[in-house]
């Protein structure tokens, strides 16, 4: 059973792919892991906004940084992504 605090969960995971900046980040990253550089450059983006959308991934557990060096580099964290395509298979009718 769901409890309150997993439905907060949910809702502000939900929330996170509201965005379509957020969502052009989760694309980028479906083809592989990449630094800010990187996803600036392919989005077109200000690394201030990059960084900005990215620490709100981070909150909401939807993408993980690992450092290397001086960089940082994002990957989506999968298990997060799966919980939330595992309420909308719940919700989905089936034919």
């Amino acid at each position: 059973m769901a409890t309150a605090s997993n439905l907060r969960d949910l809702a502000y995971g939900f929330g996170l792919l509201s965005d379509t900046t957020r969502l052009s980040i989760l694309k980028m990253l479906a083809a592989g892991p990449k630094n800010v550089t990187a996803l600036c450059n392919g989005l077109g983006l200000k690394q201030p906004i990059a960084s900005s959308h990215l620490g709100l991934l981070r909150m909401g557990r939807l993408v993980e940084g690992t450092r290397k060096g001086r960089t940082v580099v994002y990957a989506i964290d999968k298990s997060s992504l799966r919980e939330l395509a595992a309420v909308v298979a719940k919700m989905t009718p089936r034919k």
